[in-house]
């Protein structure tokens, strides 16, 4: 097993999606939230996720 962090520059998650372009090429690694090759559905999955997470951290934020 080899650990893959996010090339992301800053991101310190783990970089569970790999892309190769071919066998000769390294393959690089990022976090799903970096991925660059995400389908239009899975963009938006994300889109929605992580605008629900803001709005909790604002009721928290309110609530706290």
């Amino acid at each position: 097993m080899y650990v893959h962090y996010c090339e992301e520059k800053g991101c310190e998650e783990w970089g569970g999606w790999g892309n190769s372009p071919s066998p000769a090429v390294a393959t690089r690694w990022w976090c799903f939230e970096h991925f660059p090759h995400k389908s239009y559905e899975q963009e938006q999955a994300l889109r929605r996720k992580l605008e629900a997470a803001e709005r909790g951290d604002i009721v928290q934020r309110l609530l706290g």
